[in-house]
């Protein structure tokens, strides 16, 4: 998602965990744990593209449905989660593939590590022991890489997610700079930010999107950037970087 990607990933190390990276075809996942789990991740993302790609080639509109499609129950779990998360924002299921992709990843990694954090070209599956910082990046408004946001612990595993409309390879039909999204679950978080994000072209849009964003049970905390105004709700702060 970001075309600073590297330097975004830097400032996002937690101190005393291993960060690492691996790439199956198209995804590419920054990771930190307690050690370096590169094979283990691998294994993982490449059941989750086998899952995903598989759905897709049985059901072609799961692939390219811009609204939300009913999934069996006998779907896959990372099918399932990404078609209840489509329809909580009201997209496609593929607004969540990202997401879902680095909580699946995620989870898997917590059985041989006490913490982890997957990123996803800028969706982010967290479960942490410590409070978590996250820069933002927003192209060219002046929020971006200036400003973080401060997590406090959770006590269980989040999502955090961001969309744009004016950077980045997301589909947004929106002119936000960033919709970052905290969620229970991270295809969720990630599904938001993409429907809220369609409905920023202004700043004079942005009290009325945290709104509708309020309104999405599971939705822990919102950031809505357009130029030089912000919009902030939730289990979330804004700090200096």
């Amino acid at each position: 998602m970001f075309d600073n990607r590297r330097v975004y990933r830097q400032q996002h190390h937690k101190q005393g965990l291993t960060a690492f990276e691996i790439t199956v075809q198209e995804t590419n996942l920054h990771i930190q744990a307690d050690t370096d789990l590169s094979e283990a991740a691998t294994r993982a993302v490449t059941r989750c593209r086998e899952q995903i790609q598989r759905y897709i080639a049985e059901n072609p509109g799961f692939k390219t449905s811009l609204e939300p499609m009913t999934v069996p129950d006998t779907a896959p779990a990372i099918i399932r989660n990404m078609g209840v998360a489509a329809h909580a924002a009201h997209v496609g299921p593929m607004a969540a593939v990202a997401g879902a992709v680095a909580e699946y990843t995620g989870r898997h990694l917590l059985s041989f590590s006490s913490q982890v954090v997957v990123e996803n070209g800028g969706d982010i599956f967290i479960h942490s022991q410590t409070d978590t910082v996250l820069t933002l990046f927003a192209g060219n408004s002046p929020f971006s890489l200036t400003t973080g946001i401060h997590i406090p612990r959770q006590p269980g595993s989040f999502g955090i997610c961001t969309s744009s409309g004016t950077f980045g390879h997301s589909k947004s039909f929106g002119k936000a700079d960033a919709v970052m999204v905290m969620a229970q679950s991270c295809p969720l978080s990630d599904a938001v930010a993409t429907g809220l994000a369609n409905q920023v072209f202004t700043g004079d849009d942005i009290a009325g999107v945290l709104e509708t964003g309020k309104q999405i049970s599971g939705v822990q905390g919102l950031v809505i950037i357009k130029d030089t105004q912000i919009g902030l709700w939730g289990a979330l702060r804004l700090v200096k970087i």
